[in-house]
């Protein structure tokens, strides 16, 4: 343990020199240039979401499934199988999920319910995941009164050794709010407590995850920046994921016209993470799972779970070849820009692609602008009728060497695309 810290200002310059004499003098230590090759690894334990040593932020608003989601990283860990698409570097590993809004029993369904999601049992986890409820086992990390703040370092002792006694590499703190008795506004209060939690991930090796609602965002997505109250928590945090739920747009581009499988769908992206290169987002698709605990007189619980998403890619189907008939339809007829025009451009998309310019608006509107952005298609500027009208025309020509064989007609969207100007 390190020294408490010389207050010389508080002493007389007598005293002061007899306490420096009793310490050791601070000294600058010459780098040593070890060879790389050498240097330890650092521990990530679950892609670069988790890190030994270090506290990891989840920040999101309410009903996006964040409890759910830590739910199946804590199954990924303890079974060590990579259930959201993240590697477990290290195989599997003990986790403790202390929950501090739920019940025993509510607790013990959701987390069933993931179990029986995935397939996972006692023999895939052995004695690794540990769970809690904060009403049954209170846990408050500091308090507050008129004379400031305290640490609750008692708290933090029984937590080190029972993380060191049961092997824990990881533990879920779900909300953070409910850990501890100090004003979210106060920056100095979260940073201390956000560090104690730091330090005991240090001390003890395990990764520390501190779930945290955002402030209101007035719609917009949610960043790293956005946790509730104090920032201290954000910068004290090694690595945020901040988890967003699937905009309109978004779905409308994907063709997803269902509002409930839309809110269904959130992402997790990695805000910060300056030890690990960034990563894509990962998207989470919030399933219901039966308890199958119904009987005659009433029905079965259903309960969320959570379970990786493989966002489709709006170019699926489509080649090369689909751009080039795209651009001879550019070529010998006239396609406006607008949306809401008849001879709207995207008409000839789908008439090329297979698709409906109806039911596919979405997904043909994030075609053209991908077209457009890389310069395969472009706008042109027109008088008609006295009024300024934007057309769109063929912008970089395809390599007719890069063109290629048609593709088989039901390859991209519904069987009966044919070309621009092609015979049906």
């Amino acid at each position: 343990m390190n020294p408490e810290p010389l207050d010389l200002a508080a002493l007389q310059p007598d005293e002061a020199a007899a306490r420096i004499a009793g310490h050791s003098a601070l000294r600058a230590t010459p780098f040593r240039f070890p060879d790389p090759v050498s240097l330890p690894r650092r521990q990530w334990l679950m892609g670069h979401w988790l890190l030994r040593g270090e506290v990891t932020a989840i920040i999101a608003p309410g009903g996006t499934g964040k409890s759910t989601i830590g739910n199946t990283i804590a199954l990924s860990l303890a079974s060590g199988q990579p259930l959201l698409g993240k590697p477990l570097h290290r195989g599997p590993q003990a986790v403790w999920i202390f929950n501090l809004e739920d019940g025993t029993e509510e607790l013990e369904r959701q987390l069933s319910a993931a179990c029986a999601y995935h397939g996972i049992g006692p023999a895939d986890c052995g004695e690794r995941l540990h769970l809690d409820s904060g009403l049954v086992q209170p846990l408050c990390t500091a308090s507050e009164d008129r004379d400031g703040f305290m640490l609750a370092e008692d708290i933090f002792v029984q937590l080190a050794a029972t993380i060191r006694e049961r092997g824990i590499a990881t533990v879920i703190v779900d909300p953070f709010v409910s850990s501890h008795a100090v004003r979210e506004s106060s920056n100095e209060a979260i940073d201390a407590v956000t560090k104690r939690w730091k330090r005991l991930a240090q001390e003890t090796g395990c990764a520390i995850v501190l779930v945290h609602h955002t402030r209101k965002l007035g719609g917009r997505e949610v960043t790293a920046e956005d946790g509730r109250g104090a920032v201290a928590l954000r910068d004290a945090a090694r690595v945020v994921l901040p988890i967003n739920p699937m905009g309109e747009k978004e779905a409308e581009e994907l063709g997803i016209a269902n509002p409930q499988e839309r809110r269904s769908l959130v992402r997790i992206d990695t805000g910060k993470a300056n030890r690990a290169p960034p990563d894509t987002a990962t998207w989470i698709k919030l399933e219901s799972q039966s308890l199958d605990n119904g009987n005659g007189l009433e029905p079965s619980d259903f309960v969320g779970v959570a379970t990786l998403w493989e966002k489709p890619d709006v170019f699926h189907g489509l080649t090369t070849w689909h751009l080039f008939m795209v651009q001879q339809g550019l070529a010998t007829g006239e396609w406006r820009e607008s949306v809401q025009a008849r001879d709207w451009v995207g008409h000839l998309v789908a008439r090329v692609a297979g698709l409906s310019a109806d039911t596919d608006r979405g997904r043909i509107k994030a075609i053209l602008r991908t077209w457009r952005k890389n310069g395969a298609l472009a706008v042109e500027h027109r008088t008609v009728n006295g009024r300024d009208v934007p057309f769109a025309i063929m912008g970089e020509p395809v390599d007719a060497s890069e063109i290629g064989s048609r593709p088989h007609l039901a390859t991209c969207g519904e069987e009966g695309a044919v070309g621009a100007g092609a015979d049906p």
